[in-house]
């Protein structure tokens, strides 16, 4: 099964950097942002490898859609 190109979201809370993949719920989080990107991707690489595909194709159509926000004013 090829996958789509997966989003992953970041952000800073506190001290720590809290790393999401939406389409998969999965989350992880680090000291940095680059170690909150090592540890997602430690988290959706086993499942991807070890889940079949009907649990991903499951976990990929959970509704979840992203789309980018037009604001017309500030």
């Amino acid at each position: 099964m090829k996958l789509p190109k997966l989003i992953m979201v970041i952000e800073k809370e506190g001290k720590w950097y809290v790393a999401t993949c939406p389409e998969l719920g999965v989350a992880s989080q680090g000291r940095s942002f680059e170690e909150a990107e090592a540890m997602i991707q430690e988290a959706v690489e086993p499942l991807l490898e070890e889940a079949d595909e009907a649990e991903i194709k499951c976990r990929l159509n959970r509704g979840v859609k992203l789309k980018t926000l037009e604001l017309t004013q500030v």
